[in-house]
């Protein structure tokens, strides 16, 4: 094994290892915020604004990544100039 390998291995281990802290922290931060704003109500606005914006967000999700795919088996991402 190269040297160059094993440089190439820690610097994914130490990207991997950044980017689980960074999730844990997003994670704690989220569970510490839900946890001392306690039950909060939801009015019929609000369910309905976060249903729309649930399903936004989904169906652009799909749109953009079925023209990944298709303008990568169309082979329109070859040609880079």
């Amino acid at each position: 094994m190269s040297t160059k390998t094993k440089r190439g291995g820690a610097s994914v281990a130490m990207l991997a290892a950044v980017l689980l802290a960074l999730l844990a922290l997003a994670a704690g931060s989220a569970l510490y915020m839900w946890r001392r704003i306690g039950a909060v109500d939801i009015g019929t606005d609000g369910v309905i604004a976060l249903v729309l914006g649930v399903g936004v967000s989904l169906a652009l999700g799909i749109g953009l990544m079925r023209l990944v795919y298709f303008s990568s088996r169309r082979g329109y991402d070859d040609n880079v100039d």
